[in-house]
């Protein structure tokens, strides 16, 4: 039986000409991928041995006698998927032929079977069950741990939520007034000092309570204590991880902080009054902006201990800005903390844009809500693929610091030629590509790290 999207796409279409010849063009070319930069990262994750570890995690209870695809297979086939920018299940039906995909999922690219078709996929995700989750949880943190050659004397534990809009009938979809919209609400923990992803744990549509969240953190925590017994463990967020159960289990151990946001109150506006009128009628007398520090000790009524409140107050012909954070640090200048510590938890929201926005892990449209936290783990160990690319492979070049979709559309989009030989296969990378001393450069550091 003729396949008539491929009958369609291999008719030629004719083109206007040049300088009098005729312009002839098909989609006939079957030993081509437009794909080929996904080769550094099947390089990149067998060093890492991310995919492996990760599909050990989940029990393959299908009948091993017509099994076709194992669980490595399909989650390699969508993790690679991913990266390249093809979010989709319906995707997988596509690209089930494309030969460089079937060499990242570990099959030979032309005499092998083709990769999984979306049905075979979509069964996999709402197949995953809760301890599968759990387990695959814990290896992604492993996987960050395993990045440090030793362990670091400082991490900081980034911490913020962000919107999943939902459009079905998904389990634990709920209304939020803030958005607007029916949508979850997953949890994004990164490394505040190098970008590197944590976890990523998805929560209903609304914002979780502190108590949950410091349950969370304290659990992470004591997770990666066992490995690094002293390293210093800082969490970072905004006021919403301004928490009086986490700030109270804080005080009790050793080597960990905080330093969160603050809502404002009645009390700490009066604690802070000297320091805003003193702004206040600078500003009056100068007419430039100004921008003022001031620290004190504060104890809310639900608050077993003191701690140290930083009021930033800055006064413009917009008005008076009043913000406010909490900290357990003592050892800092009160302007350093707040702008080189506290503000830096700005990053955090291009990391939440990379992995949200250009590797679309948004797409929570399967209706299980173990389905979806499936989705979210693969499209966080994407994540993990590209940025360990970035900052180890191209690092010192001008993508070091790109964004996820620069990588996509200038090392990942590449044109790759594929001829599988009796003893060999053979791909070959177009001569005239861009990005061609960065990937040269990168293919080669993987080698020596393989010998």
């Amino acid at each position: 039986m003729i396949n008539k999207n491929t009958e369609y796409f291999t008719q030629e279409l004719n083109l206007f000409p040049i300088k009098g010849k005729n312009i002839e063009l098909s989609f006939s070319g079957d030993r081509i991928s437009s794909d080929g930069g996904l080769l550094l990262l099947r390089e990149l994750d067998s060093q890492l041995n991310l995919l492996s570890s990760a599909s050990n995690c989940i029990h393959d209870e299908r009948d091993h006698r017509y099994i076709e695809h194992t669980v490595k297979e399909l989650l390699s086939q969508r993790v690679f998927q991913i990266a390249a920018g093809y979010e989709d299940c319906n995707d997988c039906n596509d690209l089930r032929e494309d030969m460089i995909f079937k060499m990242c999922a570990g099959r030979l690219p032309q005499s092998d079977n083709d990769l999984a078709s979306q049905p075979t996929m979509s069964r996999l995700e709402n197949t995953v069950t809760k301890t599968d989750l759990l387990r695959l949880g814990e290896c992604l943190v492993d996987v960050f741990i395993n990045s440090y050659s030793k362990a670091p004397s400082v991490i900081i534990l980034d911490c913020d939520d962000t919107n999943n809009d939902t459009y079905g009938q998904q389990e634990l979809a709920l209304f939020n007034t803030y958005y607007n919209e029916y949508c979850y609400m997953p949890l994004h923990i990164y490394e505040g000092l190098s970008g590197k992803l944590i976890t990523t744990i998805l929560k209903p549509g609304r914002r979780n309570k502190q108590a949950n969240v410091a349950r969370l953190i304290r659990k992470l925590i004591s997770y990666l204590r066992l490995q690094w017994p002293y390293t210093k463990i800082i969490v970072r967020g905004d006021s919403h991880f301004a928490s009086q159960d986490f700030m109270d289990w804080t005080w009790i151990q050793p080597n960990v902080g905080f330093i969160t946001g603050l809502t404002g109150n009645v009390k700490l506006h009066e604690l802070a009054q000297v320091t805003i009128e003193s702004a206040q009628r600078e500003f009056n007398q100068y007419q430039k902006p100004i921008k003022r520090y001031h620290s004190f000790m504060y104890k809310a009524g639900s608050w077993e201990n003191y701690q140290r409140v930083i009021v930033k107050v800055e006064v413009s012909t917009m008005g008076t800005n009043i913000r406010y954070i909490v900290t357990s640090l003592t050892d800092f200048r009160t302007r350093d903390l707040y702008e080189k510590g506290y503000c830096a938890r700005g990053s955090m929201e291009l990391r939440i844009k990379d992995h949200k926005l250009y590797l679309k892990s948004d797409r929570s449209s399967c209706t299980k809500f173990t389905a979806n936290q499936f989705r979210l783990f693969l499209h966080s160990m994407a994540y993990i693929l590209i940025h360990t690319l970035q900052k180890q492979v191209l690092k010192g070049s001008e993508y070091a610091n790109a964004t996820m979709k620069t990588i996509q559309l200038k090392i990942i989009k590449t044109a790759a030629w594929v001829k599988e030989l009796k003893t060999k296969i053979k791909i070959e990378l177009p001569q005239y590509c861009p990005t061609k001393n960065e990937q040269i450069k990168g293919f080669e550091m993987l080698m020596q790290l393989r010998t």
